[in-house]
């Protein structure tokens, strides 16, 4: 199997449509037949009769599309770029588009699975026979790996979360052929999967950059203090899973639980934020520095990071000029909380030296302060990103320090 991820979906989707269409028949539908003439060795004319469970399947597209299981099929689906030779396979037309090539490789799979039948009982070596012929279609001449790494600090209601481009959230009980140890480790993990050419990019080096695409937007998606385990696990095929160093660091803070109905929110959210992180400028290199803040191991370590990420996007002319602490206020505080914000921002920034000197005070007020100043960078980023705020929030927030002079 290339795919646990696709055949868990399916399977899942199968078992739903068998319960349904059981049910079906069971209330009085009836598959349709037709008369077919077969000549036997010494051309004698028999007749037998045929379910016509195709047609059967598509008077029921609507109820069918409405399963639970059904979405997270067509997108399981929609992540191999094979489906045209399946559906030529089976003498189908193919769509122009990805969507409607994974709707059409669904009907026409869920009519294999079962073909000539006139029950609709859940067969585990149907199902298997004729999704082993979908994946020799699909994955022909291409290699399938796939890499995990857990992610700490992360619980989800449901036992999968597909994000796409090959990326998905999934619990460790889930996975059944995850590595052994993973489980004494963490509750959730990121996982990567891909078909790739011969000669094609290394695959775990895309893995490596969606990881940290994918850590980047859960930490502003959410405050709680979420962390990639230092250690991911790679696998080609079927191979044996082997241990690799991700390059990063961090601790969990606390525990953020994704529910159910939680689940597209997130799925747009790490879309927008992938789509639009830029790969240079001043918001590049701040939510780099928002990232090594985050995976510092003692607050106080994380200061200067927060505060050359802040300088990045809101002090061009260098921290001399003294106008930091205005302007963050300015775009994060209310006009009556202004000014406190103001100097709480002044006193991080004189804090800064002492804590790089070794000389700062550790108290739960220095770490409060500190982690103020990593929300309110959270918060900027997270707006920019999401398209709330301009990306020019320097001059944005000049203009409302002259609007309150005025």
């Amino acid at each position: 199997m290339r795919s646990h991820t696709l055949h868990a979906a399916l399977r899942r989707y199968v078992e739903e449509a068998a319960w349904t269409l059981a049910a079906e028949t069971a209330e009085g539908a009836e598959v349709p037949f037709e008369l077919v003439e077969e000549r036997g060795a010494r051309r004698t004319a028999l007749y037998c009769y045929r379910p016509l469970v195709d047609e059967f399947l598509r008077e029921r597209l609507g109820a069918l599309a409405r399963l639970d299981a059904h979405g997270p099929a067509l997108r399981a689906l929609a992540q191999s770029d094979g489906l045209p030779r399946y559906l030529k396979a089976h003498n189908e037309r193919v769509p122009s588009d990805q969507p409607g090539r994974a709707r059409a490789t669904l009907s026409v799979f869920l009519g294999r699975v079962f073909a000539e039948q006139t029950a609709f009982d859940f067969d585990a070596d149907r199902f298997d026979r004729s999704y082993r012929q979908l994946e020799e279609t699909i994955f022909a001449g291409r290699t399938h790996a796939a890499a995990i790494v857990p992610v700490l600090g992360l619980d989800i209601a449901s036992p999968e979360i597909v994000l796409g481009e090959g990326l998905t959230l999934s619990r460790v009980q889930a996975l059944p052929d995850a590595p052994a140890d993973l489980a004494a480790e963490c509750d959730v993990v990121a996982v990567f999967r891909a078909e790739v050419e011969d000669g094609g990019a290394d695959p775990f080096v895309t893995a490596g950059r969606a990881f940290k695409r994918l850590i980047v937007a859960l930490r502003l998606y959410d405050e709680g203090g979420m962390a990639l385990g230092p250690v991911a696990w790679t696998r080609v095929d079927d191979g044996g899973w082997r241990a690799a160093t991700l390059g990063t660091a961090g601790m969990a803070h606390g525990l953020t639980l994704i529910e159910a109905e939680e689940e597209d929110e997130l799925r747009g959210f790490c879309s927008l934020v992938a789509r639009r992180t830029p790969r240079s400028g001043e918001l590049a290199w701040a939510l780099g520095r928002y990232g090594m803040a985050c995976e510092r191991t003692t607050t106080a370590d994380a200061l200067s990071d927060v505060l050359l990420a802040l300088r990045a996007l809101l002090e061009p002319e260098g921290p001399a000029s003294g106008r930091l602490p205005g302007r963050l206020a300015a775009l994060c505080a209310t006009a009556q909380e202004r000014v406190a914000l103001t100097e709480r921002v002044a006193q991080a920034v004189s804090l800064e030296r002492a804590v790089i000197s070794g000389t700062a005070p550790r108290s739960p007020a220095v770490d409060a302060l500190i982690e103020e100043l990593l929300g309110h960078l959270r918060a900027l980023l997270r707006d920019v990103l999401c398209g709330h705020l301009d990306a020019d929030v320097r001059a944005l927030a000049d203009r409302l320090l002259v609007s309150a002079v005025a």
